[in-house]
């Protein structure tokens, strides 16, 4: 079987997950949300880090290096729209310091689409 390089990185990427990264996941497969999380999920030519693919949310986590990396930041939000993803962004710090807001965020993203009144 061949395995596409996305998924394969994907792999690693669930294997070195960041500290933020693992709370959030932990504190989504708690939830027993009425749809499936996926972490580091393929959308193009990137991954996600959290994604819902029947509400077509992404979500990402940036960590401190991601301040230099604005614009890089934004082609990467720009491809994952144009692939049908409303795309979420928090900082490493506010899924550490703040779970419950992040997490009020995300539910209240389901089931939002750009067509929801």
């Amino acid at each position: 079987m061949v395995v596409r390089p996305e998924t394969r990185r994907a792999r690693v990427l669930r294997r070195d997950a960041s500290e933020a990264e693992r709370v959030l996941w932990r504190a989504l497969r708690e939830l027993t949300l009425p749809v499936k999380v996926r972490r580091q999920h393929p959308i193009g030519r990137y991954v996600a880090d959290f994604a819902i693919p029947a509400d077509t949310l992404a979500i990402e986590l940036d960590g401190g290096q991601h301040a230099g990396t604005v614009e890089a930041d934004a082609v990467r939000t720009k491809e994952m729209t144009a692939h049908g993803y409303r795309v979420n962004r928090f900082w490493n710090h506010e899924v550490l310091g703040n779970l419950e807001g992040v997490l009020q965020t995300i539910v209240s993203e389901l089931g939002e689409s750009p067509t929801s009144p």
